[in-house]
């Protein structure tokens, strides 16, 4: 399942001062010979996944309404220019009726199929005061999916950021809260040790995706902290896909089972071995009790 390749129509709708950013930070991914990035969005439903898509494309590329159900599969929109090309895949969310959506996930993870991630969005919402259990099993799904490697390769985009948090707190101290608290909850759910996650942590992004986002003199969206959110997820999204780490191929193998499964088909014959020494002790001190009772066998 592909997706047309079309020309990037809605970078004209940048503002000048973002357009200038943006061709400087694909510039920088040419030069690591990245011709193609691809990105794939995932996190619970109603995050505002679809909206960021359509943010960082700049057209409404993915269909958003506030009273219908998200989409229920993944779509690839593919947009070049200047001989850069980025592929953006939307996804369903990750939760139906209040439990992780595991075909959801397999759905996901067979559209990728021998495709290649270079930067994984994973999606939440900053307007939010607290992290529930929910959030760890969800982590730990994408984890079990695609392997833990995946998180050194992603980063948190927390959208509704035009948000006013209660009167004692300002708008730093909440939104480092809330960040604090959801990466907390993807090293427990992935199972990262500290020292890798501090190698390789996890970036922040806000994203305000609604039309009554605050901009400044050059036309540019900024957010309340007075940051130009599109350019700043650009240039973080550029920064993860030429860091160290490698990017995660989707193969046949990964779509199959995951890596959990391996391991355990790989401990099978380890426990039929010890099962069939264990009834062999048994069958032994069996044979020893008849006979020191002095009965034939």
């Amino acid at each position: 399942m592909g997706s047309i390749v079309r020309e990037w129509v809605g970078f004209q709708q940048f503002p000048a001062a973002t357009q200038e950013k943006l061709v400087e930070f694909f510039s920088k991914l040419k030069q690591k010979n990245m011709n193609t990035m691809t990105v794939l969005v995932l996190g619970k439903g109603g995050v505002g996944k679809s909206s960021t898509v359509n943010s960082l494309i700049g057209e409404q590329v993915v269909r958003v309404s506030p009273f219908q159900a998200e989409g229920l599969r993944p779509v690839m929109v593919s947009r070049t220019m200047g001989g850069f090309t980025i592929n953006i895949i939307d996804t369903p969310g990750l939760v139906e009726a209040g439990y992780v959506n595991h075909q959801a996930l397999e759905l996901i993870k067979g559209f990728l199929v021998n495709k290649t991630i270079d930067v994984m969005l994973y999606v939440d919402r900053l307007d939010v005061y607290r992290v529930d259990e929910m959030d760890k099993q969800v982590v730990r799904a994408i984890s079990q999916s695609f392997g833990k490697e995946i998180w050194s390769k992603s980063l948190l985009v927390l959208t509704h950021a035009q948000f006013s948090p209660p009167d004692e707190l300002s708008y730093e101290a909440f939104s480092s809260t809330r960040s604090e608290s959801l990466l907390k909850t993807i090293r427990a759910g992935a199972k990262i040790r500290k020292h890798e996650f501090e190698e390789f942590p996890v970036p922040v992004v806000f994203a305000e995706n609604s039309g009554r986002c605050n901009k400044n003199e050059k036309e540019e969206k900024v957010l309340p902290n007075g940051e130009v959110w599109i350019q700043n997820l650009v240039k973080t999204i550029t920064d993860v896909a030429t860091n160290q780490k490698k990017a995660i191929l989707i193969d046949q193998k990964m779509v199959d089972g995951s890596y959990s499964d391996d391991r355990g088909k790989k401990l099978i014959p380890l426990i039929i071995g010890v099962q069939y020494f264990i009834v062999k002790m048994i069958q032994k001190a069996i044979r020893n009790d008849i006979r020191t009772s002095g009965r034939p066998l």
